[in-house]
């Protein structure tokens, strides 16, 4: 890795931790350099300007949490599940890595795209990201109509992080049984 990319990766995970410690308001130039390593120059250099920097900051983790459910569902897939044990391992993954510092900065950056059109598309590309991977999720336990149901699974992880971070519970109780109702709901749908 290139030392130029090397302090970029370090200003996106500052920018992150920052997000997720202080919140948004503490994302200021020198706060950032200061927290990756670099100097004021290096991170104008990357991200010219503040947009910029919270739009890449999104993308980059949400890229990272695709790439890490991405594997979890195709050791799903192969493991070759019913439902019901699926919403038990959806529960266990959520413990693994769907707590600190970035995810609150995650929730965060959507949120804050509903104020700012520079980040809003990198918003709705990273929602429908996770639409895709339910997708595939729901399709590898044969859950029929997988597409028209993956935006509820979504929005339902999406409050359940929210709950357990404003809670401070990282057990992530109760998302197995809000995963099987769910699926047990679409396994008794018709299409419309």
């Amino acid at each position: 890795m290139s030392t130029s990319h090397a302090a970029r990766d370090r200003i996106l995970t500052a920018t992150l931790r920052l997000i997720g410690e202080q919140g948004i308001g503490a994302v200021t130039n020198r706060a950032v350099a200061k927290a990756a390593g670099v100097s004021l120059g290096s991170l104008t250099y990357h991200f010219p300007s503040q947009t910029d920097l919270l739009r890449e900051s999104l993308q980059a983790f949400v890229d990272s949490e695709i790439a890490r459910i991405t594997a979890y569902v195709i050791r799903l897939r192969d493991a070759d599940v019913d439902p019901d044990q699926a919403a038990d391992l959806v529960e266990k993954a959520i413990i693994d890595f769907a707590y600190g510092p970035e995810q609150i900065a995650n929730l965060e950056l959507h949120l804050h795209a509903a104020r700012d059109p520079g980040v809003r598309d990198t918003s709705a590309r990273s929602v429908a990201a996770y639409d895709r991977l339910a997708t595939a999720v729901l399709n590898a336990l044969g859950i029929p109509d997988a597409e028209r149901h993956a935006p509820a699974v979504v929005a339902m992880l999406y409050g359940l992080a929210v709950r357990r971070l404003s809670t401070g519970d990282t057990s992530a109780a109760g998302t197995a049984d809000a995963f099987r109702l769910l699926l047990r709901g679409a396994l008794n749908s018709t299409s419309d």
